[in-house]
């Protein structure tokens, strides 16, 4: 019989496994590679609880086999080029890493989360992780035109699942909505309540899927022969979404219909209509994307192009898995955004 573990006593070396040192420490195998190899991705309280523990146990961390050891394999990357300050405020990521975290969590896998400034940054955290042995995989998001991590990447046999139309992510694997055919549907329905004039405040002009956006409204507006309106540029922030809204509704063809590219910034260009005394949805409708919980908050609540983000980011998570374990590539789409008739849209005057 072996005997029971006796606080303070270390166990003989080799009877202690990274699976024992991680249950104690209630954390995961990764985390505790992290900790004991001075890794960056852990806490500092977290770090010296680990190396407590393992202490306690006896536990020595054994020698690596090679340039990727074994004991560093239990995480996936990702990494954002957006302001953190930003990325907070965004209902979007907060989502869509929650349903990664919970396709991880059934494999014991953590997720490496880095906010950088540049895509040259995260070219190099990328890089750095997957030679270092930090991580199995990455899952990678906001693609352009001509996107520069796929030559620096691809070189690297790094498993990859790429959030973004296949278009744009150069034979990755990829997972993606038809971002295209879900503009349609929002201008077509507020060309059918009667609106002539609708307005698109669309994110960063740099990123794919503003520009695939951006496109289906240019094509929807003229196959309805509807009056050219702007598709104005900005940040995704409720400032810049605010004053995007501004701009047109002090404009002399003002719109009598906006189309936004997230929550916030519908939720933004709501406020600004009460402060130029315009009346939602009396004299312009509004429709915001994603439908976060921001949608059902507002008065009057804001219509919406609904996806389930939770789901999105599940299936991007299950597919870099699939990639981890060797499987065939896979790539596809998730359902469409599909609208939300909500108060914020009404019939044209």
């Amino acid at each position: 019989m072996t005997p029971p573990d006796v606080p303070g006593r270390a166990r003989p070396e080799g009877k202690v496994t990274i699976a024992e040192v991680a249950a104690r420490a209630g954390v995961s195998k990764g985390a505790v590679s992290l900790a004991v190899n001075d890794r960056p991705g852990v806490s500092d309280a977290t770090r010296e609880r680990i190396l407590e523990v393992a202490r306690e146990l006896g536990w020595r961390p054994g020698r690596p086999a090679g340039p990727r050891s074994p004991v560093l394999a239990g995480n996936v990357g990702l990494v954002i080029a957006r302001p953190a300050r930003m990325l907070a405020l965004e209902p979007f990521y907060t989502e869509f890493t929650a349903g990664i975290e919970s396709v991880l969590a059934e494999r014991s896998f953590s997720l490496l989360l880095r906010l950088v400034g540049a895509v040259d940054e995260e070219i190099a955290v990328h890089d750095g992780w997957w030679r270092s042995g930090q991580t199995r995989g990455s899952i990678l998001v906001d693609f352009t035109e001509d996107d520069p991590r796929i030559g620096a990447l691809r070189p690297l046999g790094m498993p990859v699942i790429a959030v973004g139309h296949p278009g744009l992510t150069g034979g990755f694997p990829s997972v993606w909505t038809d971002d295209a055919a879900a503009v349609t549907e929002a201008v077509r329905y507020l060309a059918a309540l009667g609106h002539r004039r609708t307005a698109r405040v669309g994110g960063p002009a740099a990123l794919g899927h503003s520009g695939i956006r951006t496109r289906a409204f240019d094509r929807v507006v003229a196959e309805l022969d509807l009056e050219p309106a702007p598709s104005l540029s900005t940040d995704y922030s409720g400032e810049q979404g605010a004053r995007a809204t501004r701009t047109l509704l002090a404009s002399a063809q003002r719109p009598t219909a906006i189309l936004y590219d997230n929550d916030i910034m519908a939720v933004a260009g709501l406020s600004v209509a009460a402060e130029m005394g315009v009346s939602v949805p009396d004299e312009l409708s509004l429709i915001a994307w994603d439908d976060s919980q921001l949608c059902g908050l507002t008065r009057p609540s804001l219509s919406a192009m609904s996806h389930d983000v939770f789901a999105y980011g599940a299936e991007a998570a299950r597919r870099l898995m699939a990639a981890i374990d060797g499987g065939p590539e896979c790539s596809g789409p998730v359902p469409t955004p599909a609208l939300v008739p909500r108060g914020s849209t009404a019939r044209a005057r």
